[in-house]
């Protein structure tokens, strides 16, 4: 198994590094349409989020059933609500986690759409309303249209340390379900801000659990709590312990250096016990499952922005007392 890993993380290693090599991709477009400096960083509002207070559905209010979801592991529908917004509703397991992963992803520079989790909604159909379970909200808007699909190795950031620093995102949360399909080109109106184009990972839901290629789970606290995060830096290279889906073939196919590791880092630790907390609480989790959950990232945070100081080559990371929203870090 030890050799298996070792030659995927060989293999994602030399394709990477030949596309940051070559600087064939680097600069082709505008790096705003990944990331844009989150220059109110430190008052960016996660609780409501990119779409603000403005825009959140009337969880009072009636919404009219269009039509239901087609495919995938969750249950969903596309529901129109009072002022005659289309809205994809998801429901299941994933709803409260997309939205909170969604939350920090925005929060350090990455477009995200706009999402909500609805406690308590009803739903109209066929003159009748139903009360329905607990979902994520997401604004279907003509202002944002789906173009296309990009994938990890292929995309015009390949090489950028921006690309880098979401892949760490992802590898932060345990976001093992990272195919193609998840991952949408956006095409902005034109009454809407620069840049017209956006590139964004949509569907951030299989994440907060153990990752795996067979054996994975979501929204599971002990699973995250368990899993280790950095493997090793070895010829400044980082490379994980995190298990994308089998699907998800090559291992690891974004290259991070320790450079990359400590700037993500360091927009994370930017964030305040208060927007950390109102993340959580956005996507409906209880205080202490947020506590929890908010400590091992916070621990990962820790060892990431160790990592990304190191000069050394091929060992694990030590565990080390940082500084945090929260009080001193004993990893």
């Amino acid at each position: 198994m030890r050799i298996v890993r070792s030659l995927a993380l060989a293999v994602a290693i030399v394709a990477c590094g030949s596309a940051r090599d070559s600087g064939a991709s680097r600069n082709t477009r505008d790096i705003a349409e990944l990331w844009q400096a989150p220059a109110d960083l430190a008052t960016r509002d996660l609780f409501y989020g990119p779409g603000g207070k403005s825009l959140e559905p009337d969880s009072n209010g009636h919404f009219t059933l269009r039509k239901y979801k087609e495919g995938g592991t969750n249950m969903g529908y596309d529901v129109v609500d009072g002022r005659g917004r289309t809205w994809s509703v998801k429901l299941g397991k994933e709803a409260r986690v997309e939205v909170t992963l969604s939350r920090i992803v925005w929060a350090v520079g990455y477009h995200q759409p706009v999402v909500y989790y609805m406690r308590r909604w009803t739903i109209t159909d066929s003159g009748r309303g139903n009360v329905e379970p607990k979902a994520r909200f997401r604004l279907e808007s003509d202002a944002l249209k789906k173009e296309s699909q990009w994938a990890w190795s292929e995309n015009p950031f390949v090489g950028t340390r921006e690309l880098a620093g979401l892949y760490v995102l992802m590898v932060l949360f345990n976001n093992w379900d990272l195919k193609t399909v998840q991952n949408v080109v956006y095409k902005v109106g034109e009454d809407s801000a620069p840049p017209r184009h956006r590139y964004v990972v949509k569907d951030l839901g299989s994440a907060l659990g153990q990752s795996g290629w067979m054996l994975h789970t979501k929204d599971d606290t002990a699973g995250f709590d368990a899993e280790p995060f950095i493997a090793g830096v070895q010829d400044s290279v980082v490379s994980f312990e995190f298990r994308k889906h089998w699907k998800n073939w090559p291992r690891q196919d974004v290259l991070v250096r320790p450079g990359d590791l400590r700037w993500i880092c360091e927009l994370l630790h930017r964030l305040s016990a208060k927007q950390w907390r109102d993340a959580f609480r956005a996507g409906g989790f209880s205080d202490a499952e947020a506590d929890r959950y908010i400590r091992r990232l916070q621990s990962k945070i820790a060892d990431g922005l160790a990592a990304g100081e190191s000069k050394l080559s091929g060992e694990k990371r030590a565990t080390a007392s940082l500084r945090s929203p929260f009080g001193p870090l004993a990893l």
